[in-house]
């Protein structure tokens, strides 16, 4: 074994892992491991490379990544988990540093950890720090909307968008899902964000490859204090003044906006978040930009690498 600590991508075939690779592999800091494809399900040799790692990252299904977890017997091998499968456990880190009061402390202390879901990581990280403040109380109802590029669905749906063969009239146009309101982040998004309730969540999804913008109504009569539009854009430039990978846009729309259109993909490519605060005294919105193949996704895993290894936090990023 060399000096360098040996990364393994578990799923690396897949939408995310892909691009975890595409980051990774220039860093001359790490040496990556790298499944026989005609072996990548096959447990045993899963098993030895997973223990192999001083880092494993896994992008799974969920199930696939609970048994992923289960072949790990090095106490040396620490694991970050793409998969919505451990988001909420208590015993696994959650993947966003710039929350705030010790969360990056306890990534860098981690053996696990959880790479946080694309719309959950808008919301988190739109309410956390106004729960946290005392302004939002946690027990306030809660909508969230979301849009996103196609590329959040994995392969299938790229395949669905791509494929010259499909009826582009079905695709053309925001398509509305998880209608169910059942939505595999609403646990997350409550018990990441300190709230009594999950919100009632509305994802869409439409005819672009990536980028999104996560959005939080929010009505001032209903905070534990009154503040106004500008006064949570104040608290949230302040919670996040320092972080490398957040820009706090500013509070004036006009600037911000494309000919009062807010551009979903500026974001792209970049694994910043740029966070936005619209309206007045009687009706606010948060809303969150981030490109979903990277802060909400690979970028996200890569920084959670970074800090795991103790190198620079914004290494490749």
């Amino acid at each position: 074994m060399g000096s360098k600590p040996l990364v393994f991508v578990d799923g690396e075939e897949g939408t995310t892992g892909l691009q975890i690779l595409d980051r990774l592999h220039a860093r001359p800091d790490v040496e990556m491991l790298h499944i026989d494809p005609a072996q990548r399900k096959d447990p045993e040799a899963r098993r030895a490379l997973l223990n192999e790692a001083a880092v494993a990252i896994l992008c799974l299904p969920d199930q696939a990544a609970r048994e992923a977890v289960s072949l790990v017997s090095n106490p040396r091998t620490k694991l970050i988990d793409a998969s919505t499968a451990h988001r909420t456990a208590p015993d696994w880190a959650y993947g966003i540093p710039e929350l705030g009061y010790g969360t990056r402390e306890a990534i860098r202390a981690a053996s696990r950890v959880c790479v946080p879901g694309c719309h959950a990581t808008g919301f988190v990280m739109s309410v956390y720090p106004l729960v946290k403040l005392g302004i939002l109380p946690a027990d306030c109802p809660l909508t969230c909307h979301s849009i996103t590029g196609y590329s959040g669905g994995g392969k299938k749906l790229i395949f669905q968008y791509e494929d010259p063969s499909v009826d582009r009239n079905k695709l053309n146009s925001p398509r509305p899902y998880a209608l169910n309101l059942k939505h595999k982040h609403l646990p997350e998004m409550q018990v990441r964000s300190g709230l009594a309730f999950s919100p009632i969540f509305t994802p869409i999804v439409d005819d672009f490859y990536k980028g999104m913008v996560v959005s939080v109504p929010l009505f001032p009569r209903l905070l534990a204090r009154r503040a106004t539009a500008m006064d949570i854009w104040a608290a949230l430039s302040m919670h996040y003044e320092s972080e490398p990978f957040v820009r706090i846009m500013p509070y004036e729309a006009e600037p911000v906006l494309d000919g009062g259109f807010l551009d979903v993909q500026t974001c792209n490519d970049t694994n910043r978040v740029d966070m936005f605060v619209f309206g007045n005294a009687e009706r606010v919105v948060v809303s969150a930009r981030l490109d979903n193949l990277g802060k909400g996704s690979s970028g996200a895993a890569v920084q959670i690498l970074n800090l795991l290894l103790g190198v620079e936090e914004t290494r490749g990023l």
